[in-house]
């Protein structure tokens, strides 16, 4: 009969439990499963990754490479090298490679005319101009070779291992890949650090001797939240898009690779948005300067207690509904004597939920704190030693 008692009650916590797993799995809905070889959706100001797939395959960039081109633009603005209204002379290398008589994309630029900056980068944005990415590359760098040393050097301080530029255009190359992951890092960037120049992949048409091109990016049309990014089509790399939206506080940035036509890219792309939007919220749940943990005992100095925060906002992304679960978890250092400065790490912050670490930040000490006097350090140094060696 015991037994009998102890196998029902087993079972019925085992029942109980599969309920807590069932609801935590709840919270969390199935990413959606796309019509392309690899995707990633994140959060732009989190980089947490809300879905995935083949993220890390090398693929041909196709014309998302001129993402890179026009970053490494906007830092050249930027550090003063060039201006935004300086004159570019197209090059006949330009013109032969990338200019009206090629079956690519084009600015349809005049070999040996002379562009703005500005306008060039028009031209690769929102026309994906071939010739106006060769035109700027060698205007920086004296040639495309140079300026695909600069693409992978760029690359690598954005953390974009697994991506390998051979030109500005990403007219197709032998070697030259990409992946999704390394494509929505260099997304982020251009939304976090150019946001002057972000704001030209929101516009729809752009006009180059008297020719009224659209933007090749279907979502602007048909998701107002959406502001890019940019588009790109080879026959090795299929039909591709990163795009980019905000609605409420939340930007997600997602990232298509090898979608069979034009309107699947756009089509994949959105349910990739849509899902993002629907089950995840990104909000701040700590702000910069709060007091996370106050009387924190300090030894040897004037004060005895001081009080721990943080330096910059925390901000989180978690499945909507999933708040009340987050915890704090706060780890302080054992024994913390004095002196103490503002800023200096005394501990850690983690925000968990369901166990799993969501963000880890320091905990800081929020004034100066100067050493006591001498005698006040004395007896602080008994306490410790009769306290330490009963413990």
């Amino acid at each position: 009969m015991l037994k009998q008692r102890m196998l029902y009650s087993l079972v019925f916590c085992l029942c109980l439990l599969n309920i807590s797993v069932a609801q935590a799995q709840k919270l969390i809905p199935a990413q959606p499963e796309l019509a392309a070889k690899a995707w990633i959706l994140v959060d732009a100001q989190t980089g947490r990754v809300l879905a995935e797939k083949n993220a890390d395959d090398q693929l041909p960039p196709a014309s998302l490479a001129k993402m890179m081109t026009t970053y490494i633009v906007s830092n050249e603005i930027e550090a003063g090298r060039i201006e935004e209204q300086s004159l570019v002379r197209i090059s006949d290398n330009a013109w032969e490679l990338g200019g009206a008589k090629t079956d690519g994309s084009t600015m349809f630029l005049s070999p040996r005319s002379e562009v703005s900056v500005l306008d060039l980068m028009h031209g690769v944005i929102i026309q994906s101009g071939n010739d106006a990415a060769i035109a700027l590359a060698e205007y920086i760098s004296g040639d495309e070779v140079s300026f695909s040393d600069t693409m992978n050097r760029q690359a690598e301080l954005l953390g974009m291992n697994n991506t390998s530029y051979l030109n500005s255009t990403g007219l197709p190359a032998e070697g030259m890949v990409t992946t999704a992951r390394d494509l929505s890092l260099l997304a982020s960037a251009i939304i976090r650090e150019h946001p002057e120049h972000y704001s030209i992949y929101s516009k729809k048409y752009f006009e180059h001797n008297n020719i009224n091109q659209p933007n090749r990016n279907r979502l602007l049309w048909r998701d107002t939240s959406v502001d890019g990014l940019k588009t790109g089509y080879t026959k090795a790399a299929g039909y591709c898009m990163v795009a980019s939206a905000q609605r409420r506080d939340m930007r997600l940035i997602s990232v298509v690779l090898g979608a069979n036509n034009d309107a699947s890219r756009a089509k994949e792309s959105q349910k990739l948005l849509s899902y993002g939007f629907r089950n995840f919220d990104t909000k701040v749940i700590y702000s910069a300067g709060d007091l996370i943990k106050e009387n924190t005992k300090l030894w040897y100095g004037q004060q005895e207690f001081l009080n721990l925060t943080i330096v910059d906002d925390v901000l989180l992304t978690f499945p909507r509904g999933s708040q009340k679960k987050l915890a704090a978890n706060i780890l302080v250092d054992e024994q913390i004597e004095a002196p103490v400065y503002q800023g200096q790490e005394l501990g850690r912050l983690q925000v968990t939920l369901d166990s799993e670490i969501l963000i880890d930040v320091p905990l800081v000490a929020q004034t100066d704190i100067a050493e006591s006097g001498i005698l006040a350090r004395f007896f602080d140094w008994i306490i410790l030693f009769f306290t330490n060696l009963m413990s």
